[in-house]
């Protein structure tokens, strides 16, 4: 595939509580995510809308619900449990089944809603039903295609057509079950040249992070045909959170990368797809939006000159 001018993509994935519950319990993240709630996702729509920015929201569809109950006393029956191996408990065993309030960590529609409410429109993708880790031995077919089937029935009751997916902590698996199901396109890992070889997990870190320190140009990418009937669209750089050991990371670094990213897409006429969770910007909020707005502004720079588009991962394959 070949494109016309640059490109610059966001990705979101958007999942609360359910994308960490399964490993650290409903606490340790739980003040990141009530700031994801209350505020975060406000002020990102809120710099959407500032400079037109159409970004694709991965969410997980769990947050789709209003409510949910337990159905004879079992969660959610109509998925077929994972078995990862790390798991303690049945994995709905936190879900409260009771309606959405105002700190609800479980559900989301009422986001969703607001989401879909943007004056510049976002395009609503899925990040699995319940957070399934889909490249784990622990998940079956069958679990993969209860959750996409609840996710896609779920979407058309909103209206909504889902074509576009990220995978729970970037794991991938079930292409063929993601192509069944309709979608178009998936974001892959980024196509860093560590990634290709065995490393050491602990190695690939320090690599990576060797990169961030340097402020390296991230990858460049187009969209890769897929064997299963689907696009890859990979990332090129997460706007990682300012917590734990990179809280002492500059945030110049951060933005000084993203920047050198846009730039090589203008030169190259390829995709700079930049992607994270919302709640990334929960710690050292004030810096981490000025951060964004940083790179927001570069891109409309960009756009303005003719150089540069903006657009959703929807909007980069051809139609199914």
């Amino acid at each position: 595939m070949t494109l016309d001018r640059g490109v610059f993509t966001i990705s979101i994935d958007f999942e609360l509580l359910w994308g960490t519950i399964d490993k650290h319990g409903p606490e340790q993240f739980r003040a990141a995510c009530l700031r994801e709630r209350k505020e975060i996702i406000d002020r990102l729509l809120s710099l959407f809308e500032e400079f037109e920015v159409a970004a694709t929201w991965c969410i997980v569809g769990h947050l789709f619900l209003s409510e949910c109950r337990a159905e004879n006393g079992h969660k959610h029956p109509e998925i077929v449990r994972p078995t990862h191996a790390w798991l303690q408990q049945d994995w709905f065993t936190y879900d409260p089944c009771d309606s959405e309030h105002g700190e609800h960590l479980f559900l989301g529609r009422s986001l969703v809603e607001k989401i879909r409410a943007c004056p510049v429109p976002q395009e609503i993708g899925c990040h699995t039903f319940s957070h399934v880790i889909f490249g784990d031995t622990g998940c079956s077919r069958a679990t993969a295609v209860s959750e996409l089937a609840e996710c896609v029935r779920l979407a058309r009751e909103m209206g909504i057509d889902l074509r576009s997916f990220a995978f729970p902590r970037d794991r991938i698996g079930h292409l063929d079950v993601l192509s069944e199901y309709g979608f178009a396109c998936y974001r892959g890992r980024e196509p860093h040249w560590y990634e290709k070889r065995k490393l050491p997990n602990a190695l690939r870190r320090l690599v990576s992070l060797g990169g961030v320190l340097m402020a390296a140009e991230p990858p460049l990418v187009l969209p890769e045909w897929q064997a299963a009937g689907i696009w890859n669209i990979p990332g090129s750089m997460i706007y990682f959170p300012n917590h734990g050991f990179r809280r002492y990371i500059p945030m110049s670094l951060r933005v000084r990368r993203a920047v050198k990213g846009l730039k090589a897409a203008v030169r190259t006429r390829k995709i700079f797809h930049l992607w994270f969770h919302p709640t990334n910007l929960a710690d050292d909020m004030e810096s981490m939006f000025l951060g964004l707005r940083a790179i927001m502004a570069q891109a409309s720079e960009f756009r303005a000159q003719g150089k540069l588009i903006i657009l959703p991962m929807g909007n980069l394959v051809p139609a199914s």
